[in-house]
């Protein structure tokens, strides 16, 4: 039986068609209606045109060029992405005071209630298309439903520039038809694990009992897709929510890469999470190194300090340490992608002091650094490891 969050389908999922491309295209006309790819060695974007040739992200511009050979390539110009994004949350806020942003580009939106001042939940998403194309200049897609996993399943299915409702009492027929891959967490290994026991359905994994499935694919991940199946999710849209963890991550081409290059790349990565802890008040406890290797499987490290921290150094010496631990992985498999996830976040609020007690003073320079490029600029202050190196585009990014 469907357990829902409402008698009425009013959660909105707005996600931003291809956002990136789709703001090269708004801000260059002769790039409309063409295959567009933004990047530089690594397609961080791609235009519904070079999607429809089968270009993925993250792919090498190198294979994508090989499916998309008339493709424009643009590098990122991260200040004009974060800027529409302002202003796409700006009409958010302008419909619903109720707006749980998920990335720069996607938001959850709770309209119930509003049906006397902005009429049916329909007309308030259609409405809220049209302004966004008019007033920013860009396409979106909206999905409405009982449910925010539902409505972010009716937004992927609509897209693009589309709007799906999901009626309430409708939730199972217009999911169980869909492949399991539609679901959260089935990623290639769990798609895999069900395709062998014939399982390609949503409506195939709600016949299961939860047993049967905890004997597939374990027992979180079994129970978490059986609620899914069942359209069971009765979290709501919350506002104010923080962030459970912080992360950042560099894509690289094949190749052979040494112990010095991708500990380079490390160390921008600790510097610029370790600002960004302390801008948002934050301390982290555990440190998590996330890697991708030549054929694209991917693994992760983790290290739990011993006391919370937003110290740059604190964080990089951890990453060091995982880093150390992966190369003979590395050495063996290759490397296309380093990430550094900081979780355990708390405020950085009084905490119980740890052994010894002396007085710690290394944090000032950290904050001092960050003074500095706050007012210069990133460039203003880095490293010497860091010197004449392309360390990316800063990826624009809610704020923590």
């Amino acid at each position: 039986m469907s357990i829902k969050a409402r008698s009425e389908a009013s959660i909105l999922h707005a996600d931003l068609d291809s956002f990136y491309a789709s703001v090269e295209q708004r801000d260059d006309p002769s790039l409309r209606g063409r295959p567009v790819l933004v990047g530089g060695g690594i397609v961080t974007a791609a235009s519904y045109e070079a999607k429809a040739r089968g270009v993925r992200t993250p792919m090498s511009e190198r294979r994508a060029r090989l499916l998309c050979p008339d493709a424009v390539t643009v590098r990122p110009r991260m200040e004009a992405y974060s800027e529409a994004s302002k202003a796409v949350f700006a009409l958010f806020r302008d419909t619903t005071p109720v707006v749980e942003g998920l990335s720069i580009d996607e938001a959850f939106l709770d309209v119930g209630g509003l049906r006397r001042l902005g009429g049916s939940p329909e007309a308030i998403g259609r409405r809220l298309r049209a302004r966004i194309r008019d007033e920013v200049g860009l396409p979106i897609t909206v999905g409405v439903a009982t449910t925010k996993f539902l409505a972010k399943v009716a937004s992927a299915v609509a897209k693009p520039d589309g709007l799906l409702v999901v009626p309430a009492g409708r939730e199972l027929e217009f999911l169980h038809p869909l492949p399991v891959e539609r679901l959260w967490g089935v990623g290639p290994v769990t798609a895999e694990a069900l395709h062998q026991r014939g399982i390609a359905t949503v409506g195939q994994i709600a016949a299961l009992t939860e047993d049967d499935l905890t004997d597939t694919v374990g027992l979180a991940s079994g129970r978490h897709l059986h609620a899914l199946a069942l359209a069971r999710d009765p979290r709501p849209v919350e506002t104010g929510r923080r962030r459970r963890s912080i992360g950042s991550q560099r894509a690289m081409g094949r190749g052979p890469k040494t112990h010095a290059e991708l500990e380079r790349i490390l160390v921008g990565i600790a510097d610029r999470l370790g600002k960004r802890l302390r801008a948002a008040s934050r301390v982290s406890r555990t440190v998590v190194l996330r890697l991708r290797f030549d054929d694209f499987a991917r693994v992760t490290r983790s290290h739990t300090l011993d006391a919370p921290t937003m110290l740059t150094e604190t964080i990089l010496g951890a990453a060091r340490e995982l880093l150390a631990d992966a190369m003979p992985l590395i050495d063996e498999r290759g490397c296309t992608l380093v990430g550094l996830t900081l979780t355990n976040l708390l405020d950085d609020d009084p905490l119980q002091l740890t052994l010894p007690f002396e007085r710690e003073e290394r944090g000032s320079l950290d904050a001092t650094i960050d003074q500095l490029r706050d007012r210069f600029g990133t460039a203003i202050v880095t490293r010497a490891v860091l010197l004449g190196h392309d360390q990316g585009d800063p990826v624009p990014l809610l704020q923590d």
